[in-house]
């Protein structure tokens, strides 16, 4: 499997805005279709920052003709955009290619893009398509052959150890995480035939790996 990871810069309704508002953006474009001549794509962003500073980038998206339909749950937005042509990195989007993780913006507005394939020349294409427009900067960072287990992929639950695992199945099947609780810490050491401490450290390091998914 190949996989490339670009830096992307270009006249963007969320990177522009990620730097007007000093925010971050976590994005993952939906779907994209042409219609009359118009290149139209449906995206879902959430967005790291202050909290009046977020607002005041849903407020402004809001503003901009571009945007057809949005709809905003507290740092998350999904919508819908129109576009002339092929000025936006989605629009040269291909089928046969798929995401490995969402799209990253930084606050300067660049986009990270981690984008994989079975073939290599069809990302081949797909990047030269992309540097053949004028209004989008783009730089390699990593093009190259990987095998699956070291591709990142969204997950349901992150990778743990064995003990890590085990400690935060027992603790759900247990009702550790129930309210009320249903047992305690020193139960559940016993139950896994480990010191209490031992039993902690595991636990906490699973729940570090599996908060996040759930942020």
């Amino acid at each position: 499997m190949w996989v490339v990871k670009l830096k992307i810069k270009h006249d963007c309704t969320i990177g522009n805005r990620c730097k007007k508002f000093n925010c971050l953006a976590f994005s993952l474009p939906l779907s994209g279709w042409q219609e009359k001549g118009k290149y139209y794509t449906s995206q879902r962003h959430t967005l790291e920052g202050e909290e009046k500073q977020v607002q005041a980038f849903i407020r402004d998206l809001k503003k901009d003709p571009r945007i057809l339909k949005i709809e905003s749950s507290k740092n998350t937005i999904f919508i819908v955009e129109r576009r002339s042509g092929k000025v936006i990195p989605a629009s040269h989007y291909h089928p046969r290619l798929f995401f490995v993780r969402p799209i990253f913006v930084d606050r300067q507005g660049f986009e990270y893009w981690e984008v994989a394939s079975w073939e290599k020349p069809t990302l081949m294409n797909f990047v030269g398509g992309i540097k053949k427009e004028k209004e989008i900067k783009v730089q390699i960072e990593r093009f190259q052959k990987v095998k699956l287990d070291t591709i990142y992929f969204p997950k349901i639950m992150p990778r743990l150890s064995a003990r890590q695992h085990l400690a935060f199945q027992l603790a759900l099947e247990e009702g550790y995480y129930a309210y009320p609780r249903k047992i305690e810490l020193q139960q559940l050491a016993k139950l896994m035939k480990i010191s209490t401490s031992t039993f902690q450290e595991h636990l906490r390091r699973a729940e570090q790996k599996n908060m996040p998914s759930y942020a």
